[in-house]
């Protein structure tokens, strides 16, 4: 005991009990005083039924000992549950800050895109009240139902973007040629419209650039619906682990490592660390599986994180999808003639009817209160807080290998060399092998016996693998096929090929001149 001693203000009277147990086995507690203020303390149950004084512990399941006890099998049974609580609440813990980490950004990163699509919506509607005002009432009922299919598609609704792209330039086709095109003094009827919306791809009256539009859309919504998805599955993973279904060989290991030594009034006694870590390691066997592929999805996220810059950015489609659509108007403009020609062939002549559509009615104001919390100078661009929300989620990528270490090492476990529970006595040090972490590794574990795995947790793995497929471009359909590892964070050379051939005239570079530049700020909350 020399040299070990410790001062009576640190341990106070249970702590001599320890001192002496680790000297030469533990002793039956003179009282059961200080485990029933514990047991009310912690409020496991009433108090009645709890011995004032050690009594035989014949009829415990898990908590027997050769001593005299405090403890009953009602007791054993509360302490049973709260084990289990402990548990949970300790993982609970020491992930919050994790998931706080993900699902604020998932929230931050939503309600972005949100405010993006309206502020696209608003450019463009803006577009045609200013330069193409006779067409701007039905035109931007056009502009409103294609930025709805764009953020149903960006939230996760299974919409097409080539589908939602088309349908767009063939429902502005008959308002164009009404307007641009063959004006009159009415509207085309409506049968007639409908024969130029359903021949605009034959005509091609806005060229290659809804072929442009459609890759452009696809190549920068897939990467943010991919990445709000991936956010949404993180917040799952960490979901499932917290509320785990612990086997009864595991329950049983955790109520003798925790609430066994209060039996013999040892209240203040903490486990050994190799002790914690063979219990935790096998409750958590199954846990541990998910670490290799929590490795992976968050390489992936960054890699997908920095692919999606430049060009391609969502942020720079969206904001500049009005001149795409400008472009197009002048295009079908400045070739009329050939296209009133072509017109005519398939549907024609032009019917009309006596009413004369109105004009614009879109209020360029209603959103400007919202759309001022975008800042064209922030420096909180959605590409810095992606880096930002990157290097903060990449110090979690060994959570989950690290799991039973972290928890027994903050929370469960003795200090290094104070005297600790081996889940019999109060010993110097713990003696048996300790194993390593994973379902394997458990085989050898002397303290929890681990038998097959979790469906659970092995459903969680499968999402998981599933999304780093969809984060490495692996599972895009067929109109979207292009490696986002092409390209690094300054948005160079991604694969400008969207499903075969595309040049100059197809439209895959940049917008052009007047391109918008706005960045938007993020809100945090």
């Amino acid at each position: 005991m020399e040299g070990k001693r410790l001062s009576l203000g640190v341990l106070g009277v249970l702590g001599l009990l320890l001192l002496a147990a680790a000297a030469g086995g533990a002793e039956p507690p003179p009282s059961c005083e200080g485990v029933r203020k514990v047991f009310q303390l912690r409020q496991l149950g009433p108090l009645r039924g709890i011995p004032e004084s050690p009594r035989a512990g014949a009829d415990l399941q898990v908590c027997t000992s050769k001593n005299p006890t405090c403890c009953t099998k009602k007791m054993e049974e509360r302490y049973q549950t709260a084990a289990k609580q402990d548990i949970q609440q300790v993982l609970q813990t020491s992930s919050a800050p994790l998931k706080f980490l993900i699902s604020r950004n998932a929230a931050a990163f939503q309600e972005t895109f949100e405010m993006l699509i309206r502020l696209a919506e608003n450019y463009t509607s803006t577009l045609f009240c200013n330069a193409y005002r006779n067409m701007a009432a039905e035109a931007t009922t056009r502009v409103q139902e294609f930025f709805t299919d764009v953020g149903l598609f960006i939230f996760g609704t299974d919409v097409n973007t080539e589908e939602f792209v088309n349908r767009f330039f063939d429902t502005l086709f008959p308002v164009v040629y009404n307007h641009v095109i063959n004006p009159g003094l009415t509207d085309i009827s409506l049968e007639y419209a409908e024969c130029l919306r359903m021949k605009r791809r034959d005509i091609r009256p806005f060229g290659n650039i809804p072929k442009k539009a459609i890759g452009q859309m696809g190549r920068s919504l897939l990467p943010s619906r991919t990445f709000l998805q991936a956010l949404n599955l993180g917040i799952e993973v960490i979901n499932t682990t917290d509320h785990l279904h612990f086997s009864k060989d595991c329950s049983r290991a955790l109520l003798r490592m925790q609430y066994c030594p209060h039996c013999q009034g040892l209240t203040l006694s903490r486990p050994c660390m190799g002790y914690c870590l063979n219990i935790i390691r096998g409750c958590l066997a199954n846990v541990a599986e998910v670490d290799l592929h929590w490795r992976v999805y968050i390489q992936s996220l960054e890699e997908l994180s920095s692919a999606m810059s430049g060009t391609y950015d969502i942020e720079h489609v969206l904001l500049n999808f009005h001149l795409l659509v400008n472009d197009a108007v002048v295009q079908a403009h400045i070739n009329g003639p050939e296209l009133s020609e072509q017109v005519s062939k398939v549907c024609g002549p032009p019917v009309r009817k006596p009413i004369q559509s109105p004009s614009c009615s879109f209020d360029q104001n209603k959103d400007n209160q919202i759309l001022k919390m975008f800042s064209r100078d922030s420096e909180e661009t959605l590409t810095n807080r992606r880096k930002e929300f990157i290097s903060h989620l990449r110090l979690y990528r060994a959570f989950y290998g690290g799991l039973a270490d972290q928890l027994c090492g903050n929370e469960l476990a003795a200090a290094d060399g104070l005297p600790c529970w081996n889940g019999e006595d109060v010993v110097r040090s713990y003696t048996h092998r300790v194993v390593g972490s994973g379902i394997k590794a458990q085989s050898a574990n002397p303290e929890v016996k681990v038998k097959g795995t979790d469906p659970v947790i092995s459903q969680i793995i499968d999402k998981l693998k599933h999304v780093i497929q969809l984060l490495q471009g692996k599972s895009f359909p067929n109109y979207d096929k292009w490696d986002l590892r092409q390209t690094g964070s300054g948005g160079g050379s991604i694969d400008e090929q969207i499903s075969g051939d595309c040049d100059d005239e197809d439209g895959c570079g940049g917008s052009g001149s007047g391109e918008v530049k706005t960045v938007l700020k993020i809100t945090d909350f």
